[in-house]
């Protein structure tokens, strides 16, 4: 089996159970990577799944992203740049730069929200005129709806 590149594999591919335990991820959610085109197989001539080695990172890549909040579809859309075969590294260095922006600014909010946890947990709400996310008279809600004081940006409406 060669990929894209024309880089020969001459691994294996891999059962959906050796993939979920390599992985961690269930059975099941392989499955449902797949209907989504996050990840791909081929069939075995008993029509059994199999798995190119590569797709392991792909899975690490798909499970780091949503812990730190990215959408599956956001997630879907950058997969979609790297092709069907073994992403080269310049893929992936490709994928980081049309995403650094975003993950700077996630990365700005989650600071800011730990910042302001700190600050409020030794507040304890005993001194309303310190608090900076008072909004007296709802002064605030002419902004529209959402957290103002603690946003990073412009976030995007869902």
């Amino acid at each position: 089996m060669t990929d894209e590149h024309g880089v020969r594999d001459t691994h294996p591919a891999l059962t959906v159970g050796e993939v979920a335990r390599r992985s961690g991820v269930a059975v099941s959610t392989l499955h449902f990577y797949e209907s989504k085109g996050l990840i791909s197989s081929t069939r075995s001539g008993g029509n059994q799944r199999r798995y190119r080695r590569d797709v392991l990172r792909r899975i690490a890549f798909i499970r780091v992203a949503q812990r730190v909040g990215v959408s599956l579809a956001e997630i879907e859309a950058a997969l979609a740049t790297l092709g069907s075969g073994a992403p080269s590294r310049d893929d992936w260095v490709r994928l980081s730069a049309a995403w650094r922006h975003d993950l700077d600014q996630r990365m700005a909010q989650l600071k800011k929200l730990r910042d302001t946890l700190d600050d409020c947990i030794g507040c304890g709400c005993l001194s309303l005129e310190r608090c900076w996310l008072r909004n007296p008279l709802d002064k605030l809600g002419e902004k529209g709806p959402g957290p103002h004081r603690l946003w990073i940006g412009k976030p995007e409406r869902e």
